[in-house]
């Protein structure tokens, strides 16, 4: 057995452009905007502290954080990360610290490539 297979984990990241839109429409450029960012530094902080509690074995906070995630993330389109943010609380909730894991590394991967996508945006207005 000498080939070594290296598995890259990337899945592609979706922004709800209507969802984005919408925000838009309803709040403005300058509203919309404070939203989006506003959002964007919560979900980059509580992804950081989510690694920190599963690192200290605190599942009672991880999953307090990822339901957190949840609702955050659908406000500004990010449905793929509300998504595994779910999968994530469900893990915990079934006990299974080897999905939880799994799952919580997918959370932070999407969760990073999906702030770098709306941050990469030349600017956010739509």
């Amino acid at each position: 057995m000498s080939d070594v297979v290296k598995i890259r984990l990337s899945e592609q990241i979706q922004l709800d452009q209507v969802r984005l839109g919408t925000l838009y429409a309803q709040l403005g450029e300058t509203g919309a905007e404070n939203v989006v960012c506003r959002a964007m530094e919560e979900l980059a902080v509580r992804m950081a502290q989510c690694e920190t509690l599963w690192r200290a074995n605190n599942s009672v906070q991880l999953r307090k954080h990822a339901r957190s995630l949840i609702a955050i993330a659908e406000q500004i389109g990010m449905y793929r990360l509300a998504q595994v943010a779910s999968d994530v609380t469900n893990c915990i909730d079934a006990e299974d610290t080897i999905a939880v894991a799994a799952t919580l590394s997918r959370m932070l991967r999407i969760g990073e490539r999906s702030l770098s996508a709306i941050w990469s945006m030349e600017d956010l207005s739509i």
